[in-house]
């Protein structure tokens, strides 16, 4: 009997120390197939299924901007087998809406694929081709003018509403379901103002339909070195978004640590980067550690923004 307790002891210990992953890991995605978000979770999940022998399939789980994802993996096993692709928007969520996760508390931050800061773009008809003379535009005509937003407590809202606060500025909020919508009304000056992702605005900007005229980084980006940052008026404004995988709180810190270093080591490919940058996003590749205290360090700012945009989570 004790022998057969030594095999048995010895086959259990052996079943747990199998490397991960065994089968197919699932990668829940927040946002629509195609948007930016479905697009960085695609490039490196081709990548991940070559460097670990197994499918890593995404699935899209849309609604709610992005609670009923984040809700659906905060509920799934902790066993590495169902990661959240997630974004910025949903740490942001319990501050604008109910909903039914803590993302503090439910996730284990892996490694961010990429970020990217929001470009502040006006209709060509607004005649400010600086930051400054904007400002001083939209400071003369108080609640004349219009912004758009991707959707009422969307994190581009809550950018849009932090600028104007710090530069004391009106301005009529125009939401939209969705960036591409608040793009196109910008770009046939339905709206004059509209702090959007890069890859939604450079193109318009290239082909002169609009105008750019800051970006919401701490400090001016590598695709957009002649486009100031917002703070080199207003010090201390910088906001923007990531993406990158989580896992459920108490997944094993072994199957964390591991798809971190691969998380990593695929976005610093050039290829892989290449492909990022193309959609306007900048690779990161950081540790659980440093995802950790990005996103501790991004809270009060968000809070700030919610309170300038007199937003409540009813």
């Amino acid at each position: 009997m004790r022998a057969l307790a030594v095999v048995l002891a010895f086959c259990a210990a052996s079943a747990t120390a199998q490397p991960w992953p065994q089968r197919p890991v699932r990668v829940i995605v927040p946002f629509v197939a195609g948007g930016s978000t479905d697009t960085q979770a695609r490039i490196a999940s081709e990548r991940l299924n070559e460097l670990f022998g197994q499918p890593f399939i995404v699935e899209n789980k849309v609604g709610a901007s992005g609670a009923i994802a984040a809700e659906f993996v905060a509920r799934s096993p902790a066993d590495g087998y169902t990661v959240f692709f997630g974004a910025s928007p949903q740490f942001v969520l319990p501050l604008v809406q109910k909903v039914n996760f803590d993302p503090y508390k439910d996730f284990a931050p892996v490694s961010i694929v990429g970020t990217n800061p929001f470009v502040l773009g006006v209709h060509t008809s607004v005649p400010a081709t600086t930051l400054k003379e904007f400002v001083d535009y939209v400071k003369a005509r108080p609640g004349q003018l219009n912004y758009a937003s991707a959707g009422a407590g969307t994190i581009t809202q809550l950018t849009a509403a932090l600028f104007l606060s710090r530069a004391g500025l009106q301005m009529t909020h125009v939401p939209y379901k969705g960036g591409a919508q608040a793009s196109a009304d910008l770009i046939a000056g339905q709206v004059h103002m509209y702090f959007g992702n890069p890859a939604e605005l450079l193109p318009h900007a290239a082909g002169g339909k609009i105008r750019l005229l800051a970006v919401s980084s701490a400090k001016r980006t590598p695709q957009l070195p002649d486009v100031p940052a917002v703070a080199e008026i207003y010090p201390g404004f910088a906001t923007g978004t990531w993406n990158g995988f989580l896992a459920p709180t108490g997944t094993p810190r072994a199957i964390v640590d591991r798809l971190a270093q691969e998380v990593a080591k695929v976005v610093r490919e050039p290829a892989t980067a290449e492909r990022l940058r193309k959609i306007g996003v900048e690779p990161l590749g950081n540790t659980p550690a440093e995802f950790a205290a990005l996103v501790q360090r991004e809270a009060p700012v968000w809070r700030d923004a919610v309170k300038a945009a007199g937003i409540r989570a009813d």
